[in-house]
């Protein structure tokens, strides 16, 4: 590939993301991470493009609402409501817990109520919801703010889940399937494997339109995963095949 036809397709990436890590970039242009640094360097003097530390960011308005957090959390909305319900059933009073940045995770945060001692989160609308609160205290991670998604990425925020621990981390990805759990983020990748490694418990809330989807970016096998939460649309033979695994399946207003 051409360099010009590498250049245009990092920034049409970019435009449709925002934010990119150069390994996420290199992967989408097949290139290695050297060739992708300098490609985003030649950029930067002649497009809307900026190089943050360890990648990239658009300063154009997107072209797409993929990521954008408001438009997400009008999909799926019966659902998240009954995985947030579900998931919020399994956290003890007292805990402290890491609530991840997917709009699943917010519906989970607005039902812990009084339950938690300490929310840790990358998540901008999580921290709000529970910023008029005087019964919990919030640690929010540092990094760059990504608009769209609402949450804060980047090396500043993987460095603050490195250093934190909690009872119980709540995550979303974009798909899970026989191999693991994926997610179409690279940049929030580092960050929920930052998270998984501070908690002493893992749960996964993944509605039924991420079963048997493989998106960009593997995340983790199931060994790192003590606990899924579904709903009811989500594929018999998949989550029999996860709890022969030894996985804790739990099906949102289903006991078994």
């Amino acid at each position: 590939m051409q360099p010009e036809e590498r250049q245009a397709k990092i920034e049409a990436y970019l435009q449709r993301a925002e934010f990119a890590s150069l390994e996420e970039l290199a992967q989408h242009v097949g290139a290695s991470v050297s060739t992708v640094r300098r490609d985003v360097a030649a950029l930067e003097g002649t497009r809307p493009i900026r190089r943050t530390h360890g990648g990239a960011r658009s300063l154009q308005p997107p072209k797409s609402d993929e990521f954008v957090f408001n438009v997400r959390d009008t999909h799926q909305v019966s659902e998240k409501d009954l995985l947030g319900e579900a998931c919020a059933a399994l956290i003890e009073p007292g805990q402290n817990v890491i609530i991840d940045s997917g709009t699943t995770c917010f519906h989970v945060a607005k039902r812990l109520d009084d339950k938690v001692a300490q929310i840790i989160t990358n998540s901008l609308p999580v921290a709000n919801h529970f910023s008029g609160s005087v019964r919990h205290e919030v640690h929010l991670s540092g990094g760059v703010i990504y608009p769209r998604l609402g949450t804060l990425v980047g090396p500043h925020a993987v460095e603050t889940f490195s250093r934190m621990h909690a009872d119980v981390a709540i995550l979303s990805g974009s798909g899970i399937s026989p191999e693991g759990i994926y997610n179409s983020h690279a940049l929030i990748v580092d960050i929920q494997r930052a998270m998984m490694k501070g908690a002493a418990k893992v749960i996964f809330c993944l509605d039924h339109t991420k079963f048997g989807r493989r998106s960009t970016f593997f995340l983790c096998d199931f060994v790192e995963v003590d606990v899924i939460v579904t709903d009811a649309k989500a594929p018999a033979d998949l989550i029999a095949s996860l709890r022969t695994q030894g996985l804790h399946v739990i099906v949102a207003g289903n006991p078994a």
